[in-house]
């Protein structure tokens, strides 16, 4: 998996929470619980990160999910009509996202979690479904793990010592 992290401090990043989860651990003396908080943070022009905090407040947990989803900033590459350059299936844990590239004016067609990663990245234009598990943290890591495996022509083309024009046909 090549991961190319970025600095964070030299993008205008919103952010989106996509769950908040309460949860708890037994000790000696009961229960503690605690707020887990899933976020991701994207500058809506092919940047995008998730991260987790967990924390005894929800504010707390959402913050520090924010620096979290800053520190794995990736970047995504993007074709002309604001699609993905391909076809692709993400995997991580059991979750499965198939990102499929479309043409100009279908918009974002996905779930929520995935929905989430692809407009903060910027993506204007793609289909998606996720298969396997809807496991709202797994599905958004297995949507970055497909956006960070998507190569642009020029990058195949590269690889395999050809022009771009042999590869596209």
């Amino acid at each position: 998996m090549k991961r190319t992290i970025i600095d964070a401090s030299q993008f205008e990043l919103e952010d989106k929470v996509v769950a908040i989860k309460r949860v708890s651990k037994t000790v000696k003396g009961g229960r503690n619980m605690r707020f887990s908080a899933l976020v991701v943070v994207g500058d809506k022009n092919g940047h995008v990160g998730a991260g987790m905090g967990k924390a005894a407040e929800v504010p707390e947990a959402i913050r520090k999910g924010k620096e979290a989803a800053a520190k794995n900033l990736i970047a995504i590459p993007m074709d002309e009509n604001q699609s993905i350059p391909h076809d692709f299936l993400g995997k991580f844990g059991s979750a499965t996202v198939l990102l499929k590239k479309a043409p100009e004016g279908t918009g974002i067609i996905a779930g929520g979690p995935a929905r989430a990663v692809l407009e903060l990245a910027g993506v204007k234009n793609v289909r998606t479904k996720s298969l396997g598990s809807n496991n709202k943290t797994n599905v958004v890591l297995a949507t970055l793990e497909g956006l960070t495996q998507l190569k642009t022509p020029e990058e195949v083309a590269k690889l395999r010592g050809k022009t771009v024009e042999e590869i596209l046909g």
